[in-house]
């Protein structure tokens, strides 16, 4: 099982479309929403590109907004984490 672990930018959260999106792909087996992170957990990765899009809704005004990350590793074998980090939310 593979974990994309998403920490969201302050400020924001995650619509509820976004959460309806991600569940109808068969790779994602279930998401979670906990405090400021959301936990996509997906069934297997293979060769395949994958693409996710969450869209977040800003709920309140943040200056000198910090960027996120956005990890993913597998759920057995945590050393292989990959960190990403992300600063803005397109249109």
């Amino acid at each position: 099982m593979v974990i994309i672990e998403v920490s969201l930018l302050s400020g924001f959260i995650m619509t509820s479309r976004s959460g309806m999106l991600l569940e109808n792909r068969t790779i994602v087996k279930k998401i979670e929403v906990k405090a400021n992170v959301i936990y996509i957990y997906l069934e297997k990765l293979n060769d395949e590109s994958q693409t996710f899009i969450l869209q977040l809704e800003q709920v309140i005004q943040v200056k000198n907004l910090k960027p996120a990350s956005i990890k993913i590793y597998d759920y057995y074998q945590p050393g292989g984490l990959q960190i990403s980090y992300y600063s803005g939310v397109g249109s």
